[in-house]
Parts: structure tokens; C-alpha cells; sequence
């Protein structure tokens, strides 16, 4: 397994940087697809009775929790893979996540064939939710070194990736559910293969076409002294802060919370989004224009984690938070009360919400690179990634309350529901006023030349 060791992965000399975001793109792309999962719901319903729910199938209710399973997951291989990542390189990590990712949409096809729930949950929700997080975030860490002059930009490049996933895999899987079916079956294991397949091979040319800069290596026309990590021992020539010794700060916890109001509410939104603009424009909205409006929603959501990330590298991390989580909290509390008036309006308020949201997701390797330096980017992203899958929880509890809150008599609107993601996202630009610069004694200085090889080897021997 040569192929995969972490010095091959080192750029060549005068290695262009702009063949990375091609290679991270073509991972996040994939993963993405778990935002469209919800295309798989209603075929599943039918998998024995096929053209109508049969009394054996499985319901709705028990299979829309594996977007929470495979999320959650997600958090957790981040949380504990993220030290590895950063030991074995790219290479090495997309490339298990391409195994597990395309693997769990195998496993999850046999689980469908044998009409097995449980392993249908273990192959797409556990093995797939582990590929998901390794592949989410080794790409992310690898762009940021690679454009240490550009964080923001770097940043929204990669996860704009994830965030437009959908756009591709929703008309993927209605192609492939149509070539699939037949009168006997609604084509869900096909659909499954076929899809393990394409994202295993799309994954595992991104892993083998990443690089990662040599040790020393910086933009030109950068200042001495702000250099990217080296390559091999993914340490940084200036001074940071371990990863440990992060999650020591009060900043790291700030920017957790910020991460899970955004998450919680942004969720909260996109999952009922069909629903709340064929409810409210009940007989003038099709459920063509409804798919467009979703549609609309992917692009916006891909746009704002580039377009929000690159202003960030102008005006600063901490201001664009600012002025975005207001907004958002404005916007929020604004489509129940004013987005009713008209189609236009409703359209507007929630592409920027949408856009909102996805910036606000983008923006966080960045704003940890600028607290605790470059150093440890991958762990201590991945760590900060639990907030994402506790963020997906809250969401999911925030619709049984609604549920039962509609058992018991009590009526809302299909957008009046938003009123609380608005004042739980107004946690957020609270805890980013709250953010200050971390202090000079969590700084660990790098190693000197002599010591390095030691440190390391001590290091590995710690883990």
C-alpha cells in the first residue's frame, strides 16, 4: 500500500494549486449526496408492494431517522479519525472514505434486496456515515494549506462541494430509480449499486489527484512567517495551538455552539422546505415549481459557502459572522410574518437564509485557522464537527415536538415552525461577539530542527 504512504503525496516542485479544488470537489461532491437522501425515502415505502405501500413495507417513520444515524456518525469518525487523518495524509484518508462511503451504498443495496432495516441502517447510516466524515474533512485541511493566503476562499471552494452534492445526486437517482424499475420491483437495489460504484470511483480519483505542499513551500509573494504546515510531518514552522490544549479554550467551545445554532436551524429549514411553500401558496404552487424552488435552494446553498467565504478573506472572520448571523435571524423570524405576501418575496427570503446558512458552515476551517493557527486544522475541525451531528439531533427533536404539538391540537403554519430556529440561531452572533484571540500561553512553538524527528516519533508513540 506504498501508493497511499503520505510522501506520496507531496507536490512536485512548481505544482500549480489550482489542480486541488478540482480533486476536493470531486469528494465533497459525492458525499453531498446524503442531502438527498430523502429521494430514497418514498421508493423504500414500496419495495414490496411497489406501486403502493404494501402492509410489510417499511414507513416513512422509520426511515427518515437515517439521515440523523449517518450525520451522527459522521461527527464521531471526524472526532476520532481526525488525529489519523492528519498521521496517513489524503491519500490514504479519501481513499478509505471512498471504500466506506461506496461500500455503505452496497451494503445499504443488500439490506434493500434482503428487506433487511437493520443493515440497510449499518451500511449507508454507519459504514457511510464514517466515510462521509473522513472525506469531508481531509479534503477541507489540504485546500487550507495549500492556500494559507486565502483561508475563506479555500474554505467555501471545498464544502461548497458538500452543500451542492444534492444538485447531482437528486436527478442521478431519479435516472437511475426510473432505468431501474420494473413492474415487479421499484428499482432501489440497482439505484444503490450503481450509485456505490460511480462515488467509489469519483472519490478515489480525487484521493489519488490530491497533493499536499512540500515542507517550506509558501505562495508567492507571501510574507515569511505565515507558511503552511509541512507536508510529511503536518507541522507548522510558526506558532499555534495543539489540538488538546484547543479544546482548553473557551474560543473552541464559542465557535462549537455558533457551528450547532447554525446547523440546528438551517436543518430545521431545508427539511420542510417543500412542504411550508406548497402549504402556503396552497393551489398556486405545483410540485414541479416546488422541485425548482429546492433546486434553487441547492445552488444558493453552494453559492453563499464560496461567495460568504470569500468576503470573509476581505473584511475578517469574526465580521462576516457578525453580520450574517443577524441576518439570518432576521430573515428567520421574517418568512412566517412578511414571506406569505407573495411567491417573490417567500423565493428571496429563503435563498438568503439558504445561502446564510451555508456560508456560515463554510467559513469555520477558516476562523479556526485564524484562533489556532494551521497546525492542527484537520483535528481540530474534526472535533468541532460533533457540533454538526448534535445540531442534526436538536433538529430532529424539534419535529417530534412538533408533531406532538399538532396531536395535541395545537396549529401552527407550515412556516410559523421557523420561529424557533430564529431564536436559537440568535445564540450564534452571541457567542461569535464572544470569540477573542486566543492567548499567547496555549501557543506550542514549533520544534527545533534538531528535535523534530524526536518530537514526532513521541508523539506517535502517545497516540
Amino acid at each position: 500500500m506504498n501508493i497511499l504512504a503520505i510522501e506520496r503525496a507531496v507536490a512536485p516542485p512548481g505544482f500549480n494549486r489550482w489542480l486541488i479544488p478540482p480533486a476536493a470537489l470531486a469528494v465533497h461532491l459525492s458525499i453531498g449526496q446524503v442531502y438527498a437522501l430523502s429521494m430514497f425515502y418514498e421508493p423504500l415505502t414500496r419495495l414490496i408492494g411497489v406501486t403502493a405501500a404494501a402492509p410489510q413495507d417499511w414507513t416513512l417513520g422509520v426511515l427518515t431517522p437515517l439521515f440523523v444515524v449517518a450525520i451522527s456518525v459522521l461527527g464521531l469518525a471526524t472526532t476520532v479519525g481526525a488525529r489519523w487523518i492528519d498521521r496517513v495524509g489524503p491519500h490514504a484518508a479519501i481513499f478509505v472514505a471512498a471504500c466506506c462511503f461506496g461500500g455503505g451504498l452496497l451494503v445499504a443495496a443488500f439490506g434493500v434486496f434482503t428487506h433487511q432495516l437493520w443493515i440497510v441502517y449499518g451500511g449507508y447510516g454507519v459504514l457511510g456515515g464514517i466515510g462521509l466524515g473522513l472525506g469531508y474533512v481531509a479534503p477541507v485541511s489540504t485546500l487550507i494549506r495549500w492556500f494559507p493566503d486565502r483561508r475563506g476562499l479555500a474554505s467555501g471552494m471545498a464544502i461548497m462541494g458538500f452543500g451542492g452534492g444534492a444538485m447531482i445526486a437528486t436527478p442521478l437517482s431519479h435516472t437511475l430509480l426510473e432505468l431501474f424499475s420494473t413492474p415487479t420491483s421499484v428499482g432501489m437495489t440497482g439505484t444503490l449499486v450503481a450509485m456505490g460504484v460511480l462515488y467509489f470511483i469519483a472519490m478515489s480519483l480525487g484521493a489519488f489527484s490530491i497533493r499536499v505542499p512540500a515542507p517550506g513551500w509558501r505562495p508567492d509573494g507571501m510574507p515569511e512567517g505565515d507558511l503552511p504546515p509541512a507536508a510529511v510531518a503536518g507541522r507548522s514552522t510558526k506558532h499555534a495551538v495543539d489540538a488538546r490544549e484547543a479544546m482548553k479554550t473557551p474560543q473552541f467551545y464559542l465557535l462549537w455552539v455558533l457551528l450547532c445554532m447554525n446547523v440546528t436551524s438551517g436543518i430545521e429549514l431545508l427539511a420542510h422546505a417543500p412542504e411550508m411553500i406548497l402549504g402556503t401558496f396552497a393551489g398556486t404552487i405545483t410540485m414541479a415549481a416546488a422541485a425548482g424552488f429546492i433546486g434553487l435552494l441547492g445552488l444558493f446553498n453552494m453559492a453563499g459557502r464560496l461567495l460568504w467565504s470569500m468576503a470573509s478573506d476581505v473584511v475578517g472572520r469574526k465580521t462576516t459572522y457578525a453580520v450574517l448571523l443577524f441576518l439570518g435571524v432576521l430573515f428567520y423570524a421574517s418568512i412566517p410574518s412578511i414571506g406569505p405576501m407573495s411567491v417573490t418575496l417567500f423565493v428571496v427570503l429563503f435563498v438568503l437564509v439558504v445561502s446564510i446558512y451555508g456560508g456560515c458552515f463554510a467559513m469555520v476551517p477558516a476562523y479556526i485557522t485564524d484562533l489556532f493557527g494551521s497546525r492542527d486544522l484537520t483535528c481540530i475541525h474534526g472535533r468541532l464537527l460533533s457540533a454538526w451531528s448534535v445540531g442534526v439531533v436538536l433538529s430532529f427533536l424539534l419535529d417530534r415536538v412538533r408533531v406532538d404539538h399538532l396531536s395535541d391540537g395545537i396549529s401552527l403554519s407550515e412556516t410559523e415552525v421557523l420561529y424557533l430556529p430564529a431564536v436559537l440561531l440568535l445564540v450564534g452572533p452571541i457567542s461569535n461577539l464572544l470569540i477573542r484571540p486566543v492567548s499567547p500561553e496555549h501557543f506550542t512553538p514549533p520544534p527545533r530542527e534538531g528535535d523534530a524527528m524526536q518530537a514526532n516519533t513521541a508523539k506517535e508513540h502517545a497516540l
